[in-house]
């Protein structure tokens, strides 16, 4: 893992009002989230966080079970519960027909309610296979929908109800969606429709969508064969005519002036040396949005997680472990 950069810390006068936070809160109904829930076995000791758990949260046609690895060792190191959830319109979670940021935020701040959890941590990182890089001038997004803008809009909506942030190659910044993923869309209906009941069936009518194997694996393991004693047919748990139609909205962030909302916690952007997807123009907008972040650098593409996970953990338990 390369050296922690130095953390940047820009002032700027804090402006958010309440009737703000309650416009984002309350404009759409929120969903209660599916989830898993990884428990240390030995819980840390003279950890004064050791009962603030980690929320974990998955990008586009991602779920909880993405994360299921990386819970398992986090909760083991830090001692601490970690609850991967899935947003809505993913996994096990209910469907509904506004797909955005500040819905799925709504969402994970009623599960914290909910599950009355005391200053968790969120983490949030887009599980997608990285695209080919746009123009330099537009800058490039892996996934219309990402875990970590869904924390982040959490964080600077609801301040109070969580302890800090972890970032996962992603930034506070609109970012141009990609036509890829209304391709997939198109060849996620086309499987729909053909009734397949096998996933190579599937897989072969995708392949005219998407030539690589592994971005193909990755779509397919949203199939699954819904509870029918006389079908055999497989669909999708997305819906996709729901996320078909939020494509064009998926690659904004919400805010877009820092001066009109801070999260004055701790927070954490963890990026890949080798992805584009956090470039050097951008840290100082996160600066300030995120006053108190630090940056830390992965030797891994965008997928950090996955290419290089001991780096990853090695950053997150640093971050989340008392500070003497």
């Amino acid at each position: 893992m390369a050296p922690r950069a130095t953390a940047l810390r820009l002032v700027a006068k804090r402006t958010l009002t309440p009737s703000l936070c309650q416009t984002m809160k309350m404009r759409y109904s929120t969903v209660p989230l599916a989830y898993d829930l990884h428990e240390p076995a030995k819980p840390s000791v003279g950890n004064p966080n050791k009962n603030s758990p980690i929320v974990f949260m998955h990008g586009l046609f991602g779920s909880k079970k993405n994360n299921r690895t990386i819970s398992k060792v986090l909760a083991r190191d830090l001692g601490r519960s970690v609850y991967a959830i899935d947003l809505r319109n993913h996994g096990d979670s209910p469907h509904d027909p506004h797909h955005n940021y500040t819905a799925m935020a709504a969402d994970v701040g009623d599960f914290i309610k909910q599950h009355d959890l005391k200053d968790p941590c969120l983490i949030g990182h887009s599980m997608f296979v990285p695209l080919p890089p746009p123009s330099p001038i537009i800058l490039p997004t892996p996934s219309p929908l990402r875990g970590a803008k869904a924390a982040m809009t959490l964080s600077l909506t609801s301040p109070t109800l969580i302890s800090s942030l972890i970032s996962v190659d992603n930034a506070p910044v609109d970012a141009r969606l990609e036509s890829d993923f209304a391709r997939y869309i198109r060849g996620m209906k086309e499987i729909e429709s053909s009734e397949v009941t096998k996933q190579s069936q599937a897989d072969s009518i995708l392949q005219s969508y998407e030539p690589s194997v592994t971005i193909r694996q990755f779509l397919l393991g949203n199939l699954h064969r819904p509870r029918h004693p006389e079908s055999q047919v497989q669909k999708f748990k997305v819906p996709l005519s729901i996320i078909g139609k939020a494509l064009d909205h998926l690659g904004d962030f919400p805010f877009k002036d820092p001066r009109e909302v801070r999260f004055e916690k701790p927070a954490l952007f963890v990026r890949g040396t080798k992805s584009k997807y956090v470039p050097d123009e951008v840290i100082p907008l996160i600066g300030q949005f995120f006053p108190r972040f630090e940056l830390v650098d992965v030797e891994a593409g965008h997928w950090l997680i996955s290419e290089n996970p001991e780096a990853f953990r090695r950053a997150v338990v640093e971050f989340l472990s008392p500070k003497e």
